[in-house]
């Protein structure tokens, strides 16, 4: 998993509440065994019409938010099914931020595995940011993990946010669940050693 310490990017707002994994990457789109190749279905529905044709009016398909790597979203969001193939197909669109006031929580705990850092703020600096987007376009943020601090480049927002400071750790190192095992390898394979099974008499 790549890590996390700060990024700097074009945010895309998207002012809608409750939205579910499968408006994230459509249950068709499920069928490949690798985690990569999902961010050309990420909000299918919501990006092309029914011929496939993109939705003009539609975010992700306006200049510049075509090149966002930070997603402003509304409550809830992520909620819904528990397919990890939300996340992977966000990070593979190029989203490794995304603000909103609140997360389902098996999608924040796959976001954080996976190499996205999901910001919960309060909505009334949520709101703050939707406003200033609509004002001023595009915004770039930068979020700094290692200091909890969010700051808008073409305004004077800044704010601070926290997360668990394990999780912040495991993120900053780019240690996903398989990566932290390996770190145990060798106490591992000492306890292997040294339980052995007795020989059956």
């Amino acid at each position: 998993m790549k890590s996390f310490l700060a990024h700097t990017g074009i945010m895309a707002p998207l002012r809608r509440n409750n939205v579910d994994t499968d408006q994230i990457i459509p249950k068709q789109f499920l069928k490949r065994i690798e985690r990569t190749g999902f961010g050309q279905f990420l909000f299918y529905d919501w990006r092309y019409d029914e011929d496939g044709r993109p939705r003009p009016d539609f975010v992700l398909n306006q200049t510049p938010y075509a090149q966002a790597s930070i997603l402003l979203a509304g409550e809830n969001f992520g909620c819904g099914s528990s397919r990890e193939h939300a996340p992977w197909a966000l990070l593979d669109f190029g989203i490794r931020v995304i603000v909103a006031p609140s997360f389902a929580d098996i999608f924040y705990n796959n976001c954080l595995q996976n190499g996205i850092l999901p910001v919960a703020l309060d909505s009334d600096l949520v709101n703050q940011l939707f406003n200033q987007a609509a004002q001023h376009s595009p915004l770039t943020l930068t979020v700094d993990l290692s200091q909890g601090v969010l700051t808008c480049d073409e305004t004077s927002f800044s704010t601070a946010f926290s997360i668990d400071p394990g999780r912040r750790d495991k993120l900053m190192k780019g240690l996903d669940p398989i990566d932290e095992t390996f770190l145990y390898q060798d106490a591992i394979r000492r306890y292997e050693v040294e339980h052995q099974p007795s020989p059956v008499r």
